[in-house]
């Protein structure tokens, strides 16, 4: 029998992190969840059953991200896949009228706790040769008047690259799955029109279950309205 691969999913409580904890289990993944509200992550949990786990934890705290991902590792017997998918935007957008604290949250949740979810996982995933998954944005491939958060965008795409690159010297492989706009809570008002959480987990799942000999640097996905 064929073990079981184990992803990690950060902001793995509602939206795309939820939807792919769901998709990857369908697909014979465990999942380790990681995400500030234990309550959801824990109601995710029973639904998924066995083949889950959880920890709750700020994404934006190195120690954090760490703490989760060795129990993760050690729950499953390690670690195949890492999706670093936490992130938020701006309430205020624009530069003039921006608040700077607001900046400030958006910086250390959509690029350093990126970067420490990557930190705190590579050396898992150097052992069994896994795959770092990104969650980009369209926002970070075109050029949106003033948009900070659009700009916090480009770093992951251009990061996803880079790692793409360092992980190919050690047989890993680096996705930047980049969404246009998603019906989920990130936005105030619904999105009815617009792609769904589920779409962005496929999309990842496609990435995931290629053969060792296939990476898939990016994909992007559009809603067709």
């Amino acid at each position: 029998m064929t073990k079981r691969k184990t992803l990690f999913i950060t902001g793995a409580s509602s939206g795309i992190g939820e939807a792919t904890a769901r998709a990857a289990v369908a697909a014979g993944w465990n999942v380790g969840l990681m995400a500030r509200s234990e309550a959801k992550l824990a109601k995710l949990h029973t639904s998924l059953g066995e083949a889950s786990f959880y920890v709750a934890g700020d994404a934006t705290e190195l120690a954090a991200q760490q703490a989760a991902v060795d129990a993760v590792a050690e729950r499953f017997g390690g670690l195949d896949a890492v999706f670093a998918n936490a992130g938020m935007g701006l309430d205020t957008p624009g530069t003039e009228n921006g608040d700077p604290e607001e900046w400030r949250r958006m910086i250390d949740l959509n690029i350093m706790a990126l970067l420490y979810t990557a930190k705190a996982a590579l050396p898992e995933l150097r052992k069994t040769k896994g795959h770092l998954v990104l969650t980009g944005s369209v926002a970070g491939k075109i050029h949106i008047p003033g948009s900070i958060y659009g700009a916090s965008k480009w770093f992951v795409q251009g990061y996803a690259g880079n790692m793409a690159q360092e992980m190919r010297e050690w047989g890993g492989r680096c996705t930047v799955v980049a969404p246009g706009m998603v019906d989920t809570a990130f936005f105030a008002e619904r999105k009815p029109d617009k792609l769904k959480p589920e779409d962005i987990a496929n999309a990842v799942v496609f990435a995931l279950n290629q053969p060792e000999r296939a990476n898939v640097p990016e994909i992007v996905v559009m809603p067709t309205q």
